[in-house]
């Protein structure tokens, strides 16, 4: 059956020479489709990406489409469908989008105010008695807001360094669970609608750069350690061409001394971001590391001895990972 195909492709290629025509060429591709985590309403995050995908567009030569969603999980299915070429990742949906989409770290975000890093945070209204030794009471009387089931600070951070260190799941604590953006957390957390809920320090301090009140009517009751900043991720099966024309727009845009340069500053701190550094998918093991934590406490739970040794293994052969990783870096970001 394969070999008739062959010769009847052939066949047919042969026939359009003897009548002076040549078989279609493959389409060049000619749009870039760029996925954004849309943090807050899709209106906002579209007004402060449209000067950069606008830029990116001038550099690389090609269309660049956005694709805006506040659904982790949409994002990663879109690219393992081939539906989005580069995309803004959060470290744990960008792991997700390494492991089941194809994808692979090639650039990070770092923050304008030279830290390294973000915290998550749980928040409660500014005016709130409550602390977290009340909010893990679990006495079912709170209503609490967490964040996307592939969120870093949203969920993977206080799952990993609260909540399973003590024995306790959200939905068993509270009256109500609620899942959100870390915008609409906030927003809620500064009306009273929510008794808490899970956030970080760049989205508290983003709201406050923009003038908006609502992170002046909130307050911190725990932070966690430093977190990794984000990472962009493209296809790995992404023509090599598109590859490098990419690359190069992250690693060059905002640097220099030039206007130019100095008004794609402007556009980058509009979203807490002051350029993009080169990474790898070893900058994912801060978050691997996060998550196996987070596997050694749920079997833990259990008292299976053989899930607990399993998951310590794990554990230990991630984190020997990750400081060969920041040895060979030259770096040194221990997870607590």
């Amino acid at each position: 059956m394969i070999r008739r195909s062959i010769i009847t492709l052939a066949v047919a290629a042969l026939a359009l020479s003897a009548c002076g025509q040549k078989p279609a060429a493959p389409k060049t591709k000619d749009t870039i489709v760029f996925s954004i985590l849309s943090t807050e309403s899709a209106q906002n995050m579209e007004s402060y990406w449209k000067p950069i995908l606008a830029d990116m567009e001038k550099q690389t030569g090609y269309k660049v489409k956005p694709f805006f969603s506040s659904n982790y999980s949409s994002l990663i299915v879109a690219m393992g469908a081939d539906q989005t070429d580069v995309g803004w990742f959060s470290n744990q949906s960008g792991l997700e989008a390494v492991r089941r989409s194809g994808g692979e770290v090639f650039a990070r975000t770092f923050d304008p105010s030279g830290t390294d890093g973000y915290k998550s945070v749980i928040i409660v209204p500014a005016d709130s008695k409550l602390t977290l030794e009340g909010l893990l009471k679990c006495d079912k009387t709170l209503n609490f807001g967490i964040g996307d089931k592939k969120s870093t600070s949203g969920t993977l951070a206080p799952m990993t360094y609260v909540f399973i260190p003590a024995g306790k799941k959200p939905e068993n604590c509270f009256k109500t669970v609620l899942s959100a953006s870390h915008d609409a957390n906030l927003f809620a957390v500064a009306n009273h609608k929510l008794d808490a809920a899970t956030n970080n320090t760049t989205a508290l301090r983003l709201n406050d750069d923009r003038g908006a009140a609502q992170s002046g009517k909130v307050k911190v009751i725990w932070e966690s350690p430093t977190l990794p900043e984000d990472p962009i991720v493209w296809r790995k099966a992404l023509d090599p061409v598109i590859k490098e024309k990419v690359r190069q727009f992250f690693l060059t845009y905002g640097q220099g001394d030039t206007p130019v340069a100095a008004q794609q500053r402007a556009n980058l701190a509009k979203l807490s971001m002051g350029g993009f550094k080169p990474a790898d998918n070893s900058h994912l093991l801060v978050v691997r590391e996060m998550e196996a934590l987070e596997h050694l406490g749920l079997a833990q739970e259990t008292g299976d001895a053989a899930k607990i040794a399993a998951a310590q293994k794990d554990l230990d052969g991630i984190k020997a990972e990750r400081l060969a990783a920041e040895g060979k870096a030259g770096l040194a970001a221990p997870v607590n």
